[in-house]
């Protein structure tokens, strides 16, 4: 074969688990490139607050926060169950401690306890400590890749002002780029889509890019890593594999159509869970979309008949599920409302929205905001039964009195208390005039991808290796199956599976 180039190593995408597979492989020694599809760093993991949830690890031990390995072992797998094979949860839950002892021999990258409750409050073995994040960091210390990072959405979807220091996931990204421009063995490459995987013999041996030079063959002496997240922004890809929700209720950047994946089931990739997404319920907006929210300090969510049917103080996905489960049954329509009385103005009591709010008779033109002097009113303009709704609201409001909610258990678990300052998020629907909001579904991303082994490799439809092909992050199936178990969950798997990948191609060549 002829190639335009050759390295040891080549990684695809460049959020948090692509860098960190790049990195990995260049603190090892190894000859990188890594390739990025858009003209910015930093995938779906930039957009976020960039938590990482990695039990028992050295910054939690250090910070005084006590974890025991059994135990969060036993959580995962209660929450998880067999969607997916111990093997791979085994894998993650081991990777997670030792891939941050080896990020902390880098002075670049620093990190401290985040105080997050697991999603699963419920079971045994839940935590409200186990994530960590990046420290802040000044821009100015990436030099020129400082431009580079991708920024938060709401400067990249709504033009806000940049802050002046890179938060949460942008951190995180930041503190790795950091760190790969300290590693001479480590090339970057934005602009540059994987459109084919090269196999010979069985093994794949390369990639094909295109960026605006041409199509270019480039060789992986070692392997490939596939880490350029999910479909969740290719409205074909979505209705062939079945995902609820549509791209305009999605998060992740829009770069995210799948390409990569697309590129390996051609060569015979299986895969898993590919209606599955990181789901949430999403604001809906005058221009059509709706947006990951939560933080809510108010307000109750009613079904097509007036009537309570989540816990709305739940974290998000378990919402999101709600929502696609009562859709599916019938019950709850593509728009769904939130109720809520007065204390807070016309605005919904939703204090993260993910992007900014616009003017709010926009939102009352559209048809988003109704308010009106009685419930009955406003059963009226939402079109829901009068009657029904009433009673919803006299029977969440005697809960509220009491401190307990008897029907879907809301401030039962620390999750649901974590934005009340720990007391009740039950608030009584008592002051008018009434109000509702529109909602939908949205989502952080697709979570179905390539089905791999405990070491990342890329598994067949046949359930044999793919030899040379790797993957982690949304482009892989995801090791949580269908739950979300805590917060930082999905980017510390990208960043642990991309880290067994570069051990596994670096170890099976040693030997």
């Amino acid at each position: 074969m002829t190639w335009d180039e050759e390295h040891d190593v080549v990684v695809v995408g460049a959020g948090g688990g692509g860098l960190t597979g790049a990195w990995a492989a260049a603190r090892a020694g190894l000859d990188v490139l890594l390739v990025e599809a858009s003209d910015r760093y930093g995938g779906t993991t930039a957009y976020s607050g960039g938590g990482m949830w990695f039990p028992g690890n050295a910054v939690l031990r250090d910070g005084g926060v006590a974890d025991d390995a059994d135990e969060a072992r036993d959580y995962f797998r209660a929450v998880v169950g067999d969607r997916t094979p111990q093997t791979l949860q085994d894998a993650f839950l081991a990777a997670g401690p030792r891939l941050v002892d080896e990020l902390l021999t880098d002075e670049a990258l620093v990190f401290e306890p985040f105080p997050w409750p697991d999603y699963y409050g419920g079971v045994p073995g839940a935590r409200e400590v186990r994530q960590i994040r990046a420290l802040t960091l000044d821009p100015a210390e990436l030099g020129p890749l400082a431009g580079t990072v991708r920024p938060t959405l709401k400067v990249d979807r709504a033009g806000e002002h940049a802050p002046a220091e890179l938060v949460g996931g942008q951190a995180l990204i930041g503190r790795l780029l950091l760190a790969l421009s300290r590693l001479p063995q480590a090339q970057l490459r934005p602009e540059t889509a994987c459109a084919e995987l090269v196999v010979d013999g069985g093994r794949v041996v390369g990639i094909v890019t295109e960026n605006a030079d041409g199509p270019r063959r480039i060789r992986a002496r070692r392997g490939v890593l596939i880490a350029s997240g999910g479909f969740e922004q290719n409205a074909a890809m979505r209705t062939e594999h079945g995902v609820p929700g549509s791209v305009t209720g999605a998060m992740g950047p829009e770069g995210n159509q799948g390409r990569a994946i697309r590129a390996a089931i051609d060569i015979g990739a299986d895969t898993d869970l590919m209606d599955q997404a990181w789901w949430a319920p999403g604001l809906a907006h005058p221009d059509g979309t709706t947006s990951f929210s939560l933080w809510f300090t108010g307000g109750i969510f009613v079904d097509r008949d007036g009537r309570r049917f989540v816990n709305e103080s739940l974290p998000y996905d378990r919402i999101g599920r709600a929502v696609i489960d009562g859709q599916r049954a019938g019950t709850v329509g593509t728009t769904y409302w939130m109720v809520y009385d007065d204390r807070e103005g016309l605005a919904p009591p939703v204090r993260s929205t993910t992007l900014p709010l616009a003017p709010q008779e926009e939102y009352v033109a559209a048809g988003l905001w109704h308010t009106a002097d009685t419930l009955g009113g406003l059963a009226e303009a939402i079109g829901v039964p009068a009657e029904e709704l009433e009673a919803t609201v006299q029977r969440f409001n005697g809960f509220a009195e009491t401190g307990r909610d008897d029907d879907h258990g809301r401030g039962d678990e620390p999750y649901d208390r974590a934005f009340s300052g720990g007391g009740s998020p039950l608030v009584p629907i008592a002051e008018g005039p009434f109000h509702a909001a529109a909602f939908g579904l949205s989502d952080l991303g697709t979570k179905g991808g390539l089905r791999t082994d405990e070491h990342a490799r890329v598994l067949a439809r046949d359930g044999e290796v793919i030899p040379g092909l790797y993957a982690a992050g949304n482009s892989m199936a995801a090791v949580s199956g269908t739950t979300y178990p805590a917060g930082g969950n999905p980017i510390a798997a990208s960043m642990a599976f991309s880290h067994l990948a570069i051990q596994h191609l670096t170890e099976s060549e040693e030997r």
